[in-house]
């Protein structure tokens, strides 16, 4: 566990973290809907979660992505930091995606979360290159990769389909070797 403040940490996630997943993802299900794809209601569900858990671990044991839960001080998960979609051979990169609980967004916990995934993609995984992409008008989504080294390097006409509709994103990328 990394300690991020006084109040949160971040950690790998775990088997045994689906109900406390389904909790943070019901509790900001609305913060969340203008930043996601469309979720149905069993994605909301403890079991449910407890399946992506799982999928998780198979993803970390190839190699294939890593995801991150910022847990806070009473146990309860406040966000969480993935990385996607790692490829070796001669590109040596991975997608980065984060969201944070609504109570806990403009103090710097994104930021600071994102950094150290970004530390952690450099030092334990040797990776060249992180990539991530923002909605257009995201622009405190933008501060935080921006404040993390990364630099915009273009725009991803109707890219992800994201609360029902397809949208234009802006990319950023992050060298690190």
């Amino acid at each position: 566990m990394r300690p991020l403040d006084a109040e949160h940490a971040l950690r790998l996630i775990r088997r045994g973290d689906g109900a406390a997943l389904a909790r943070a993802y019901a509790a900001n299900r609305a913060h969340l809907a203008p930043w996601e794809p469309l979720r149905a209601d069993d994605f909301f569900t403890a079991e449910r979660q407890e399946q992506d858990v799982e999928q998780c671990l198979v993803d970390v044991e190839a190699g294939r992505g890593y995801r991150f839960v910022i847990e806070s001080d009473d146990g309860e998960i406040r966000g969480r930091i993935n990385l996607n979609n790692v490829v070796r051979g001669a590109f040596w990169s991975t997608d980065l995606g984060y969201w944070i609980d609504a109570s806990r967004t403009r103090r710097g916990l994104a930021g600071r979360a994102v950094a150290a995934v970004v530390d952690f993609a450099g030092s334990e995984l040797h990776l060249h290159r992180l990539q991530a992409a923002t909605l257009v008008h995201n622009e405190a989504s933008q501060q935080v990769l921006s404040s993390a080294g990364f630099v915009q390097i273009g725009t991803a006409p109707q890219y992800l389909r994201i609360a029902g509709e397809w949208q234009d994103h802006l990319l950023f990328q992050r060298i690190l070797v």
